[in-house]
């Protein structure tokens, strides 16, 4: 038999981001607590900021009878002279049988211990309230609170709790709260619960008080209200998925607002403007022909006749917090950028201050500078970029707006007339700083943004500071992708062990190997390709970073082709055969010694092909791959392993020539398909 289930838990107001965080986990939990009690059914869970509802359009009102198995020792464990043995008659009671009830079966090859048990299934009422405490505590929000004289946590203190089994109410009593057929309605129109008589009247009941209960739907009326204001005003509103995702879990019953602010204010930077609106109050920045204006959106949660209150509510917070970011901007810019201060920051034990954080990164700044030949004209104005890049932190707007690090720095070295490669180097230093990020636009700029990258990588790890496992509180990974990333966009060569080495010399002694394989690491998980496709380039020896890139990308399309299984096969064997050979040193091939048509063509082929000069990897790899039907040929017609030691060795070391000509792209014998 089949009922509708209604479960609400009832909040205080749910801090938004913390609760996004958890959201995507919520449905897996409720699904693996349903599985585990034998009840998987369909549901939908919705939430508001103060209710978190699971709904079972059909709920079994008894679990289905299940067969449940043991399996034991091997008899020859539990038996001794024809006698259980205390593991035997553990067993038994663990499955609460006498051991005469257990019987044996075939496991793995092995006669062991067997049992059995029918399970009768339970009224799913039964089951609920232990269902629904799992539920709450495993929920994991980061934080949680304790209130009253609970012993128990959450994130917030739960108020009510119901539990409507088709008509029936489900009685039991969670977190110092006894379950009641009662709920309440949104804030503005009753602080008093109302009653609801069954599963489905309770949706009714809440839309009549105020409540969306639907994310999708409060989602739907904010964008609604956001097409009418942008059609009535004239203007264009930025919306931020992260911060509506934000405003919809924050909201029982929402209505987008239009608000404005003195048009003095727009002397601030517009991301300032936007950062102060978004992280503050979590008001939409408003766009007129591209350019930020003087209005702001807020979604208010409020239900009234009079919306213009809430508007000049909201008008007169956000003065306040614009005043305040006036008047950090008019004291930095009266400071002006200075790096002194620096000094006096600590960076990391064992690394010194921010200040020599700078100088190690002014260092590794020169070593590009030469080695990417930047203009002599321009080496001057990467030392002074690389030294301001971090004075922004020393001022107050930073210090209030910590993600406008950098950017800041920008506005006040083009206020302060530096030069113009210095100040956008400043805005792109921390570039790319997200995985669909934007890239510094300029070799300048990417030379500061790598001198950041490289001395955190090599710093962190002189001190020990290496990432394990799912650990990587200085998020080097992320630097990593970043380096390979900013290379390949400006298309200069960076070679994972000798630039890495020549750095490191200047951190004193440490274990460079690891910081290497951490490097060369990262390269497996930033090409989205076969993986053996990245093993067999790596292999090859190659280290910069541009070349390996070309090379995994003109392997990988080929591998990918269908046609590769059937030159697989070949091209293995032809790994096979210099298994046990020395391919580094020369390898001579006497074309005297040739007995057979099929060696003297493999060699002609081969030799054209080396003699060539390609102007791709691709072409380079199609080239050699083409060998396929004179390899074939050899094989067939050719004994590899003569009895004659000089014609054997002799047709080893063509082969091995062929192999080895791969191995400057890749080393064929790791491909795997």
């Amino acid at each position: 038999m089949i009922k509708p289930l209604l479960i609400e838990i009832g909040v205080e107001e749910l801090p938004a981001i913390p609760f996004l965080k958890e959201l995507p986990n919520i449905e897996k939990l409720w699904l693996s607590i349903l599985e585990k009690n034998a009840l998987v059914c369909a549901f939908e869970f919705y939430y508001t900021p103060r209710r978190l509802v699971l709904w079972h359009k059909e709920f079994p009102t008894v679990q289905e009878a299940r067969e449940e198995e043991f399996f034991g020792a091997p008899l020859s464990v539990a038996l001794k002279e024809g006698e259980p043995t205390p593991a035997a008659l553990g067993f038994a009671k663990k499955c609460g049988v006498d051991f005469s009830e257990v019987a044996h079966t075939l496991k793995e090859g092995k006669e062991v211990l067997y049992y059995k048990k029918s399970i009768e299934g339970q009224a799913s009422k039964l089951l609920l309230k232990e269902m629904i405490e799992s539920f709450i505590q495993g929920l994991n929000f980061g934080k949680s609170m304790r209130w009253g004289f609970l012993e128990e946590s959450f994130i917030r203190p739960i108020r009510w709790l119901g539990c409507m089994l088709g008509d029936e109410h489900v009685s039991f009593s969670l977190f110092g709260v006894e379950s009641t057929p009662f709920s309440y309605p949104h804030r503005t129109i009753s602080y008093e619960p109302f009653a609801y008589m069954f599963a489905g009247d309770y949706f009714d009941r809440l839309a009549e008080r105020g409540v969306v209960l639907y994310p999708a739907m409060r989602q739907d009326i904010i964008m609604e209200d956001f097409k009418a204001i942008e059609k009535n005003e004239g203007v264009h509103i930025e919306i931020d998925e992260d911060l509506l995702a934000e405003v919809v879990a924050i909201t029982e019953s929402p209505k987008a607002l239009i608000g404005s602010f003195e048009e003095r204010f727009l002397r601030l930077p517009a991301e300032v403007i936007i950062t102060s609106m978004k992280e503050n109050q979590r008001y939409f920045p408003v766009f007129k022909g591209g350019v930020l204006t003087n209005r702001f959106i807020v979604v208010s949660n409020a239900i009234s006749n009079d919306y213009d209150l809430i508007v000049r509510g909201n008008e007169k917070v956000l003065r306040a917090r614009l005043s305040d970011a006036l008047f950090f901007l008019d004291n930095d810019l009266k400071r002006g950028l200075s790096y002194e201060g620096l000094k006096d920051i600590t960076y990391l034990d064992g690394l010194g201050s921010l200040y020599d954080k700078e100088v190690r990164e002014e260092r590794i700044a020169g070593y590009l500078a030469k080695k990417y030949t930047l203009p002599l004209s321009e080496h001057a104005l990467i030392t002074r970029a690389v030294m301001l890049s971090k004075a922004d932190l020393l001022s107050e707007m930073v210090y209030e707006f910590t993600e406008l690090q950098g950017l800041m720095g920008h506005y006040y070295a083009n206020a302060a007339n530096e030069n113009p490669l210095v100040a956008l180097a400043l805005k792109e230093q921390y570039l790319p700083n997200a995985e669909e990020s934007a890239l510094p636009s300029s070799l300048f700029s990417a030379i500061v943004a790598l001198s950041y990258k490289l001395d955190s990588l090599i710093a962190l790890f002189s001190i020990g500071k290496i990432p394990t496992g799912n650990k990587d509180p200085y998020a080097l990974r992320r630097s990593v992708n970043g380096i390979i990333k900013i290379v390949l966009e400006q298309n200069i060569a960076f070679d994972i062990h000798s630039d890495l080495k020549v750095l490191s010399e200047a951190y004193g002694t440490f274990d460079f190997e690891a910081l290497e394989t951490f490097f060369l690491e990262r390269m497996y998980q930033f090409f989205d390709v076969n993986p053996s496709v990245v093993k067999a380039v790596m292999n090859s020896g190659e280290r910069d970073i541009v070349k390996l890139s070309l090379k995994i990308k003109a392997l990988a399309s080929i591998v990918m082709d269908e046609r590769f299984k059937e030159m697989s096969s070949t091209f293995k064997r032809v790994a096979n055969i210099i298994k046990s050979m020395d391919t580094e040193n020369a390898l001579h091939i006497n074309q005297n010694l040739f007995e057979h048509d099929a060696e003297k063509a493999l060699f002609k082929a081969f030799s054209n092909v080396v003699s060539q000069s390609f102007a791709s990897y691709e072409e380079n790899l199609d080239a050699l791959f083409a060998l396929k039907s004179y390899i074939d040929s050899f094989f067939e017609n050719v004994m590899v392993n003569a009895d004659d030691l000089n014609i054997r060795a002799n047709r080893q070391n063509l082969i091995a020539s062929i192999y080895t000509a791969f191995k400057t792209i890749a080393d064929i014998k790791e491909i795997s398909i």
